[in-house]
């Protein structure tokens, strides 16, 4: 059972029967579930060639030639966890991203 973190990917819930693995076993599980994910080189282009080149947010769409103003968006934060299916990325324009990234620093400010 995974439970969603922000900024750090799903963590794995230890359950008292796991409790008895060997570190060689949990290492082992661990290489296998990092195996399945899309290397850190490659998740953009998946992205894009998965999601279009549209931002999610404001719709906008790009031609070829402008690509370079999408962003890929990690949704819980964690660039490490790119699973194959593309569940943890949203395309996102430059603007979008930016705006993504500062309601965050805003909510604080205005939390004070």
């Amino acid at each position: 059972m995974t439970v969603p973190r922000y900024g750090r990917g799903p963590r794995k819930i230890i359950k008292k029967s796991d409790a008895s693995k060997s570190a060689s076993d949990i290492v082992k599980e661990l290489k296998q579930t990092a195996s399945k994910s899309v290397p850190k080189s490659n998740y953009r282009e998946q992205s894009l060639k998965t999601n279009g080149l549209i931002c999610a947010k404001c719709g906008k769409e790009f031609e070829p030639k402008d690509r370079h103003l999408l962003t890929v968006h990690h949704k819980d934060g964690n660039h490490d966890y790119n699973p194959q299916d593309g569940s943890n990325w949203e395309n996102l324009c430059v603007y979008c991203h930016d705006d993504e990234h500062s309601r965050g620093i805003l909510g604080d400010l205005l939390n004070k």
